[in-house]
């Protein structure tokens, strides 16, 4: 359960979980939160999927902190309020947006980081999680956009004092990585001198691979 409070002079405190220690980095500490964020002017939180919602413990000892200059909740990924997601994605990303309207209801100066797909997690398998082949069909031209995570560390970290992301979502698009799947297949192709073995199935049983039908 990691997260990280850190400020512009660079100081970043950094609390992670462990079997061994379960209560450090303890999101349900309100006292423990609001005495580290007294500390600093800059709130990022990298906490991971199962406890976006105990981000609202963040926003509560923020707001009796009173002096955050900035707040980045865990994002990271797509605009959740802009999406055409289908199920489990789409509750995922409600998830996320609750926290987004949380903030805004507090009045804490935010930046939300819109920065797509983390190409370590996704481009392995084109997004396809466990699959053991390409899997390809009439969007295999739909562009997708691919960020590594020290890319979107950097940007992250110029938008915090930047006063042209105050309260904004800061939309991270290279163009150089705006991709289709099958100009990312043919990319490996080329690297590894081989064809990869694809799949193709239709949008439509894509959708019900999804709905695990």
């Amino acid at each position: 359960m990691p997260f990280t409070i850190s400020w512009i002079s660079q100081f970043a405190l950094v609390r992670e979980s462990a079997v061994s220690n379960p209560g450090k980095g303890d999101l349900t500490d309100h006292e423990s939160l609001v005495k580290a964020i007294k500390q600093v002017d800059i709130v990022i939180s990298t906490v991971g999927g199962e406890h976006f919602p105990d981000q609202v413990n963040i926003i509560a000892a923020i707001k009796e902190a009173g002096k955050i200059k900035r707040f980045l909740p865990s994002e990271f990924g797509l605009d959740v309020d802009r999406h055409s997601a289908v199920e489990p994605a789409a509750s995922f990303f409600e998830t996320k947006a609750k926290i987004r309207r949380a903030t805004e209801g507090e009045g804490i100066p935010y930046t939300y980081i819109c920065s797509n797909a983390f190409a370590g997690y996704f481009l392995p398998n084109l997004g396809q999680l466990n699959a053991k082949a390409l899997l390809g069909g009439t969007r295999s031209s739909f562009k997708a956009m691919e960020m590594s995570k020290e890319d979107i560390a950097s940007y992250a970290i110029k938008a915090v004092d930047d006063p042209r992301t105050l309260n904004k979502s800061l939309y991270i698009r290279p163009p150089a990585n705006v991709l289709t799947f099958n100009e990312l297949v043919s990319s490996w192709e080329n690297k590894i001198g081989n064809k990869l073995e694809k799949t193709y199935v239709s949008e439509n049983q894509l959708l019900r691979n999804i709905q695990g039908k």
